[in-house]
């Protein structure tokens, strides 16, 4: 199996029973020669079991605990079952995991945890109740005989208990030497590279600890077998023949069975073949240290590896996404593939649920600067980047002087400032987030239910199972995330401005910001304070405009401006200038956050207007 943990810890669940035992629940250690271990013995007939495989549960819920020791009293308490739940070791995480294939979101109560679905899988099987064939036993008379029943049968099972089904014990005391195929499985299950394989065979070696057959060099060489299969060109290593490489590896080639893989990073770029369900390994097809992440080597990627006849699902990251894609990169206003969901339209993120879908990707139109590379059809979304992407937004709505936030600096000392308040993390830092309680109790109410949303989130619908009420889940998050960001936003103490001549915002303590502020503005070489209205003369000569035009018009009518002036200080002065958008207005400055005139904004908008129906 996978060397990744289980979604589920074994030792949540009941060894007997099977069934999840919550934190509020009572849950009881497996002790050798406790009485629920006699009473097991001499109800089931059998020891308890695998104690010593981190696949099977340690624990023993309270229930079968209460029970089998009131058998054993003799109190006429009998379990429901005749044949506990048998317990192997799994194979997969996708469908052979009985710890994995547990939805426990729903669970609330003590009683509620029957209500779970617990799966009859081949690592995990079922109870079987009692019936007329498998009638409920008989207790003992005393405990002393029960004492004597259970030694003489833990005496003839160590072996099973120690050992699974089919293992055979060596009779022997003479020492066994590896064969090569023996030290080649071992090496595999270490996972050592080149050096160390041939480290461990050479010292094997000179102890005399393997078999005649066993060769130090045959490392150097194992790549020999599946080197004809790939190829170097312009500076990049890349699979030529992909349907001989499945072949030579003795795995079938379906490729809606596969995905493609892309990624970068600041060593190498890289292309992985991945199989749906992780039931095989994953095959590297390119890979190349002195490429870039940009359109045209993923371009060139994807012709060296013939893409176009195999069309693989394709996934990475959204900058991976936006290559293959051939969309703008950065704080575009149509930045999703799938609809036409607006960036700039902050006060509709969290009302309007239906965006128009994207039809086609067109060159030059909605953000889209090249030619697709794949159809957008065969993308599929990264459910570890889409967590990252929503515990960056969790993390960035915190208060940074509050104690959630001085939490997670805790948690990760080594983190820089900066990555901490921009939310940067990766996988393993937020399942530790995840799994702390310390830092769910330093939260406020309202923090506390956005986390405990994104948490749901991640276990019933991010994850290898989806919750049957997914949809209810990812709603309840986002009405959570919004009233994050209200209440980040309601912060007095707390100033949110847009990053200048972008669309990023940033948070900062508002006292601060205004002493920026005032002393950027106070320096009277470079700034001067405007007492009057700047605009006025436009307005006027504007209004002249309007009423020439108007008196030689019919319908429609054009109002006139009527602006408003606000305190402004600046350097350089206001204009106008026709560059994509229609006489649209800025100011020149450095670093100074201005505020705009109504009569300017009245003035582009009408204008605006009056241009479009000219064309």
């Amino acid at each position: 199996m996978a060397t990744r943990g289980c979604k589920n810890s074994p030792d949540t669940f009941c060894y007997v029973c099977g069934y999840y035992i919550g934190k509020k629940q009572v849950l009881h250690k497996i002790v050798r020669g406790a009485k629920v271990w006699i009473a097991y013995r001499l109800y089931f007939g059998m020891p308890m079991g695998d104690q010593d495989k981190p696949w099977a549960p340690h624990v023993i819920c309270g229930s079968c605990r209460s029970t089998l020791e009131g058998w054993l009293r003799g109190t006429g308490r009998a379990m429901p079952f005749a044949i506990l739940r048998i317990w192997r070791e799994p194979k997969n995480h996708h469908d052979d995991c009985y710890f994995c294939m547990i939805y426990v979101t729903k669970y609330r109560k003590v009683k509620g945890r029957q209500a779970l679905q617990y799966p009859d899988i081949p690592s995990s099987r079922a109870p079987v109740p009692h019936d007329d064939s498998l009638p409920v036993p008989q207790p003992p008379k005393n405990m002393e005989d029960a004492m004597e029943i259970s030694s003489e049968g833990s005496a003839g099972s160590s072996s099973h208990e120690m050992g699974d089904e089919d293992f055979v014990p060596r009779t022997t005391s003479e020492p066994h030497f590896p064969s090569q195929s023996e030290l080649d499985d071992l090496i595999r299950d270490l996972g050592l590279t080149t050096s160390g394989a041939e480290l461990l065979t050479s010292r094997m070696k000179e102890w005399n600890l393997l078999g005649e057959d066993c060769r130090t060099s045959v490392y150097r060489k194992r790549h020999e077998e599946f080197k004809i299969y790939y190829d170097f060109s312009d500076d990049m290593y890349y699979c030529k023949d992909v349907t001989g490489l499945f072949t030579a590896l003795g795995l079938e080639h379906d490729p809606a069975e596969w995905r493609l893989f892309i990624d970068s990073s600041t060593r190498s770029l890289k292309a992985v073949l991945l199989h749906n369900g992780n039931k095989n390994p994953s095959l590297p097809l390119v890979h190349s240290v002195q490429k870039k992440e940009n359109y045209h080597n993923v371009k060139q990627l994807l012709e060296k590896i013939n893409y176009a006849e195999f069309k693989w699902d394709v996934c990475g990251d959204f900058k991976m996404l936006a290559f293959l894609l051939g969309l703008q990169g950065g704080y575009t206003k149509y930045s999703c593939f799938l609809c036409l969901w607006d960036s700039r339209a902050d006060d509709d993120h969290y009302n309007k649920v239906h965006w128009p879908p994207r039809v086609e990707l067109q060159p030059g139109m909605l953000n889209v600067l090249r030619q697709p590379l794949v159809d957008s059809k065969k993308v599929v979304l990264s459910p570890l980047h889409i967590k990252l992407g929503l515990i960056k937004q969790f993390v960035k709505a915190l208060d940074f002087g509050g104690e959630t936030f001085q939490e997670i600096c805790l948690m990760f000392p080594k983190l820089s400032e900066a990555k901490l308040k921009g939310g940067i993390f990766v996988g393993p830092q937020v399942n530790k987030m995840l799994k702390s309680e310390k830092l769910e109790r330093a939260m406020t109410k309202v923090e506390r239910e956005a986390w405990c949303s994104f948490r749901d989130v991640v276990r019933g619908f991010l994850g290898n199972h989806k919750d049957p009420n997914y949809k209810e889940i990812v709603a309840k998050l986002i009405e959570n995330f919004r009233k994050l960001g209200c209440q980040l936003r309601n912060n007095l103490d707390i100033a949110i401005r847009r990053a200048d001549k972008t669309v990023a915002f940033f948070t900062i303590n508002r006292e601060e910001y205004n002493y920026k502020i005032e002393f950027i503005i106070g320096d009277t070489t470079n700034f001067t304070e405007i007492t009057r209205n700047p605009t006025e003369s436009i307005k006027n000569k504007f209004n002249k405009i309007i009423t020439s035009i108007n008196a030689n018009m019919d319908s429609p009518k054009f109002p006139k401006l009527t602006g408003c002036h606000h305190r402004f200080v600046g350097r350089g002065e206001s204009r106008y200038e026709r560059q994509r958008r229609p006489y649209h207005q800025f100011h020149s400055q450095e670093n100074v956050p201005l505020r705009r005139y109504y009569t300017s904004q009245q003035h582009r908008e009408k204008l605006r207007i009056a241009v479009e129906n000219m064309h």
